[in-house]
């Protein structure tokens, strides 16, 4: 059998949410957003990038269509094989990639109403992120999604105290 040809990290976020059944291009967007929004991101426009591409490589095929013309995928045993290597053969190491951050490092330029207004902004929603975390790890009953769920709540806690040490004048 010939080893499975590499994927990027999209890709692999796309076939482990197809590991659950077949699913279209905005089913995709949706659950990838709902399962893993909070840690690592998929736009549209990637997933419906990748599709026909990993369709190509045999890692899916066409399942059904759907409404409008939708049309589901299905992962193929290669696109499984490919997951698995992927998931075998990781890196070990992550670079954080936040714009808010990087906002945050540059937030001398603005002026204080502004840099107020950041801070007080991006606050909210990691507030708010914080409680539905905390609500997702609580009800987190899989050792591996509860791991994930618990690493979520102490990176939201983390940003959320960033921006309480962020200067405002």
């Amino acid at each position: 059998m010939p080893a499975p040809p590499a994927v990027n990290a999209t890709a692999a976020a796309l076939l482990g949410l197809l590991h659950s059944g077949p699913m279209t291009g905005g089913q995709l967007v949706a659950a990838a957003g709902e399962r893993f929004g909070s840690f690592f991101t998929v736009t549209r426009s990637q997933v419906y990038r990748e599709l026909p591409v990993m369709a190509e490589a045999g890692l899916l095929r066409l399942g059904k269509q759907g409404p409008r013309a939708s049309q589901q995928y299905v992962i193929t045993a290669a696109g499984k094989r490919a997951f698995k290597a992927w998931l075998q053969h990781g890196s070990g190491g992550d670079a954080l990639r936040s714009p808010l951050v990087l906002r945050l490092l540059h937030a001398g330029q603005l002026t204080v109403k502004q840099r107020a207004e950041l801070v007080s902004t991006s606050r909210e929603v990691y507030t708010a992120r914080l409680a539905e975390a905390r609500a997702a790890s609580r009800n987190e009953e899989d050792p591996y999604r509860k791991a994930v769920a618990d690493f979520t709540v102490a990176h939201t806690r983390a940003m959320v105290k960033l921006l309480d040490t962020v200067p405002l004048d």
